[in-house]
């Protein structure tokens, strides 16, 4: 009795220290090189697991879109096999590798050409369709070459359709900017010349330095084919974008209509990401993205309808945009400010809004004809957060309080086009510059007299001159923005405001600085400068506020 006692006793422990140890990650990459010799990643590919000796069935896990996928086990010797091959022009790709993994201790297996059994393809071996021909093989192969456009007034998305930095997007977004901001990766941003813009066509242009480039796949338009892909009601199409401040991704569509210059399909087009290639289920490119005109088709936006430009057009305008690049010189190809990839932590916004209920106003300053506004991202959250807090008494049934956000804030969270960039408090710092309202020397003549016969009129104030430019100087050194945004506010259906909006890293101004100065140019006299400097204490509270950042 005791030695069965005993023989248990040590069963049971050794099968908690079995069961107690500690799990591992093994990061697997399956990827295939195409013609060109580029890495491709392998989406949606099985493959099993299994542990030696065999101890239960393999387990089966698969690659996510990048090729990628992660598995937590046991410490021990492991088999990792493809469940089917994978067909890859012509060819069957299949793996079988054998993996230790070792107590608190990551492993990475990378699946590759070099390490996998190849044979041409088969009946035998294909039995699924080639990889080329998969929708979800689309985004691995061609997400490098679709990249973020910025412009003053909007985001859209442009991919490059030739090595010598040629970018093709759609005129509707990119509109009169005659330059652009191109993203080409969170760490990489150039500017790029607008080569042709055509609003019939709506098809742009951009070109950027070809060595940037370099190492981007082009999206071949097929312009020298006499055939291109067909498109038909109904066909199931696909097109990759970059939305705002979101990760690259694959949309698909239905095809409702096909026209002499365009086609029409359900996509539902992320906000910034029109300007994308459209591909066909076995990759080849018939469109751009673009956006509908309301003017034309008002109920579009309900029915979700997107237009496509046809890839015909495209060629039409890339033809006279390589005529012109004979005679210019190639874009600056120095690399722009970036957004900073880390986010601002959310509860030292939310202690920060706490602590200053009642002082949430941003920083101000004044200069001749505009109004200056500093704003960090305590600044942001802090009224979205008071509002937030407001809706929640409201639901729970409890008093109402006045709003603890000073008045002065409301209309500065009104960032018209750019609203939806603002909202999701980018760890960035804001300045705003709002041209002042100001009444003309007559009319305020005309309101003396209509008050002298008992007529009290209210001022009639009107902008006298907007926005231009900006140019900030920390010390002696011109600071580059990450955006020089421009604000449109609409006064009536013909005219509009326009303000900047200016986006800097966290890190730009200072006291470190010494002085920073501020010089604003407007619409009315754009070479004209007006100076200012910032109080210093204005810089050391905006140093103050990013302080929970920089101590991530």
């Amino acid at each position: 009795m005791l030695r069965a006692l005993l023989v248990a006793t040590l069963f049971f422990g050794s099968s908690r220290a079995a069961s107690g140890q500690e799990l591992s990650v093994l990061h697997i990459k399956v990827v295939v090189v195409d013609a060109e010799r580029k890495v491709t990643p392998v989406p949606r590919h099985a493959l099993l697991v299994s542990d030696n000796p065999g101890s239960a069935p393999p387990r089966q896990i698969v690659t996510a879109l990048d090729g990628t996928a992660n598995v937590r086990l046991r410490p021990g010797n492991y088999t990792v096999e493809s469940d089917r091959p994978v067909v890859f022009h012509a060819k069957a790709y299949r793996w079988t590798q054998m993996v230790d993994i070792v107590a608190g201790r990551d492993a990475v297996l990378e699946l590759t050409a070099d390490n996998a059994e190849v044979e041409p393809a088969t009946s035998t071996t294909a039995s699924a369709a080639p990889l080329e021909a998969d929708p979800s093989f689309l985004l691995p192969q061609w997400q490098d070459s679709v990249v973020a456009l910025w412009t003053p007034s909007t985001h859209a998305s442009g991919f490059l359709i030739d090595a010598k930095g040629l970018i093709a997007t759609n005129q509707r977004v990119i509109g009169t900017a005659t330059s652009v901001e191109v993203q080409l990766s969170p760490a990489v941003k150039v500017a790029a010349s607008v080569l042709a813009a055509d609003p019939v066509r709506d098809v742009a242009v951009l070109w950027i330095d070809p060595r940037v480039a370099a190492s981007l796949r082009s999206v071949p338009l097929g312009c020298a084919q006499a055939a291109k892909p067909p498109v038909v009601d109904g066909q199931k199409l696909f097109t990759i974008g970059v939305p705002l401040r979101e990760q690259k991704d694959l949309t698909s569509g239905t095809v409702s209509r096909v026209e002499p210059h365009a086609i029409v399909s359900d996509f539902r087009l992320a906000s910034g990401s029109a300007g994308g290639p459209v591909f066909t289920a076995g990759g080849g490119v018939v469109g751009i993205t673009s956006v509908i005109d309301y003017g034309d088709d008002k109920n579009a936006s309900r029915r979700g309808a997107s237009r496509i430009v046809r890839i015909d057009d495209a060629c039409d305008v890339v033809a006279s945009a390589e005529k012109k690049m004979k005679d210019a010189a190639p874009p600056d190809g120095t690399h722009l400010p970036v957004e900073p990839v880390r986010p601002f932590p959310v509860t030292a916004l939310k202690d920060a809004a706490q602590r200053r209920v009642g002082s949430l106003s941003p920083y101000q300053m004044s200069m001749s004809d505009f109004d200056v506004a500093f704003m960090t991202p305590v600044l942001i959250y802090g009224p979205q957060y008071l509002s937030e807090q407001e809706r929640g008494r409201a639901r729970r049934g409890g008093p109402l309080t006045p709003d603890a956000a000073p008045a002065v804030v409301r209309p500065l969270m009104d960032f018209a086009n750019w609203s939806e960039y603002v909202a999701d408090v980018p760890p960035v710092l804001l300045i705003r510059v709002t041209p002042k309202l100001v009444e003309g020397f007559w009319t305020t003549v005309a309101r003396g007299a209509a008050r002298t016969q008992g007529v009290p009129l209210p001022p009639f104030k009107h902008v006298e001159s907007g926005f231009s430019r900006m140019r900030v100087f920390c010390g002696d050194a011109e600071v580059t923005p990450i955006h020089p945004f421009k604000l449109e506010q609409r006064v009536s259906e013909s005219d509009a405001i326009y303000e900047g909006l200016y986006v800097f890293d966290p890190g730009a101004l200072g006291p470190h600085c010494g002085p920073v100065k501020l010089v604003l140019y407007s619409e009315k006299e754009p070479e004209k400068g007006d100076t200012r400097l910032v109080d210093p204490k204005v810089l050391q509270q905006i140093w103050q506020d990013f302080a929970p950042y920089r101590e991530l």
